[in-house]
């Protein structure tokens, strides 16, 4: 799996974002044509390779039909920020986006990480300002062009096939803004809020501006698994998305690699790697209904696996370990349905690497006609073979014979010396 490590050595934006993965070769008419699936009209994209500080990217912009633009100087990015840059009509609450990017005909997963960077930023504005998260209004973010900053940064992610993302530990700006809401410091309290909500390492620089909005902190609290230097990855690409203010400390450019894993060791075995989220928690006091209902739920929503394991808890109480294990960007959504659908009052979360045998599927002859095999191959052999289930299931009831018969004779024809693979 290709990795996306980003640099934000001056803070991160939307449109830095859009400007940095754009420079790495994401199609910008690609890019276009999905956005074009919200069904929103009213702008269009600009994009221009440029320097800045010295350094050749992409300043990436939204450019409005009543003639406003956006770029990194974050007048747009949230709702305390500088002088807004549209009318309150453009307001929009966060119930009201949701309806649009649901609405839209974009992927089931662009839909699920756009409102759920929404999210992000209507729980922070929500807390701040004291309202629910559902009746937050944005200005500069419900604006067009916040939108299809952040439904076009999960496009892009799409895009470039939905790489692991990592991040260097944050660093942010200091001083005041002046906003809607009086004069307030940076980082400006929503990023603060969303940025803390994840725990995210922040830095901040003696550059008297914001670097990160609400919006680039909310793409980084969504999708980077951790933040850090890069450590064992090999760099193939390198892109930089250009902001429009020229700082006197450090170019304002967010840079991101394109990067492949390599082993601090070399692996003597092909076998494939990856890192996945593993969510636990102990209960002694859930349904065997609730906890039936939930695996389904959850792998439903698309975990990797759901089990649970019987435990004797404090008190010499039995209970159950109830384990998700998921892709690691999706952590928080399993932890919030492990939160709403059982009766956990928290989640232990890690990250655990894999090891995986390289799989492919094949046929294989039975008396019974074709059935659909799974092999686990490491270092060119086959060493496991798996006879899929519905494959032999469908071959049983046709037949009238036991389904144990089906798995046996696959797997005698799966065997390594009967493959000719």
């Amino acid at each position: 799996m290709k990795t996306l490590y980003l640099d934000t050595f001056s803070g991160i934006s939307g449109d830095m974002f859009l400007g940095a993965l754009l420079d790495l070769g994401l199609d910008f008419a690609a890019l276009q044509q999905e956005l074009a699936k919200l069904g929103v009209p009213g702008y269009h994209l600009h994009a221009e390779r440029k320097t800045k500080a010295s350094i050749a990217g992409v300043a990436f912009n939204v450019h409005l039909e009543h003639g406003h633009s956006h770029g990194h100087d974050h007048a747009h990015v949230h709702s305390h920020s500088h002088e807004p840059a549209h009318s309150h009509d453009d307001s929009r609450n966060f119930a009201q986006i949701q309806d649009i990017i649901r609405g839209s005909a974009l992927s089931d997963w662009v839909k699920e990480k756009s409102i759920a960077v929404f999210r992000r930023v209507a729980v922070a504005e929500g807390k701040i300002h004291g309202h629910p998260p559902e009746q937050v209004h944005f200005h500069e973010v419900g604006a067009l062009d916040s939108i299809v900053d952040i439904v076009g940064a999960c496009i892009a992610l799409e895009l470039l096939g939905r790489p692991r993302v990592l991040a260097s530990a944050v660093v942010e700006g200091n001083g005041w803004v002046k906003c809607a809401h009086g004069v307030l410091p940076v980082p400006a309290p929503a990023t603060l809020e969303i940025l803390s909500a994840r725990s995210i390492p922040l830095t901040q620089c003696d550059e008297p501006h914001e670097l990160v909005t609400p919006t680039g902190a909310a793409l980084l609290a969504e999708f980077a698994e951790s933040f850090g230097p890069l450590r064992e990855l090999a760099v193939v690409k390198i892109g930089y998305g250009l902001g429009t203010r020229d700082h006197r400390s450090r170019p304002n450019v967010l840079r991101a690699c394109l990067c492949e894993p390599v082993a601090a060791v070399p692996s003597v075995h092909d076998w494939e790697t990856d890192t996945i989220a593993v969510l636990e928690t102990n209960l002694d006091d859930v349904s065997s209904e609730v906890l039936g209902h939930f695996v389904e739920t959850a792998l439903a929503a698309g975990a990797l696996d759901v089990f649970h394991t019987p435990i004797q808890m404090k008190k010499n109480r039995p209970g159950v370990l109830l384990t998700v294990l998921c892709a690691v960007p999706d952590a928080d959504q399993f932890s919030r349905l492990l939160l709403r659908e059982t009766s956990a009052f928290g989640v232990r979360r890690t990250t655990a690497e894999r090891r995986k045998l390289r799989r492919e599927f094949v046929k294989v002859a039975t008396p019974y006609g074709e059935v659909k095999v799974k092999l686990g191959k490491l270092d060119g052999q086959v060493i496991q073979a798996a006879p899929e289930y519905e494959s032999c299931r469908q071959l049983a009831d046709q037949a009238g014979v036991p389904l144990k018969e089906v798995f046996q004779a696959a797997s005698a024809a799966a065997r390594p010396q009967n493959l000719a693979v």
